[in-house]
């Protein structure tokens, strides 16, 4: 979700989306304020939200949010797949199991 529908955000947010929706089941959305956008996401059951703002146009970095504990981290965009991966993979979730 693009902070806001200017400076070149919009064009960012869709560029991660292309990375990731070919492993995930991804929305894109820049309707509405983020707030709206966050618990519209929390409502249907979207696990993260991930949120570009004007500071990942400086160093490539994003805003994970994650609905269950709304728990908001700040990653590089080259890490949001594996970190995306590992929390909603099974096969992670099995190992920890396994353990």
């Amino acid at each position: 979700m693009p902070l806001v529908k200017k400076d070149g955000l919009p064009e960012k947010a869709k560029e991660i989306m292309k990375m990731l929706k070919y492993d995930f089941n991804c929305i894109y959305e820049e309707k509405d304020s983020i707030g709206k956008r966050y618990r519209r996401n929390d409502a249907i059951g979207t696990p993260f939200c991930v949120t570009i703002d004007h500071q990942s146009i400086v160093d490539d970095t994003v805003t994970l949010r994650y609905r269950d504990s709304m728990e908001q981290k700040r990653i590089k965009t080259g890490e949001l797949l594996n970190i995306i991966d590992k929390e909603v993979n099974m096969k992670y979730l099995l190992q920890k199991l396994d353990e």
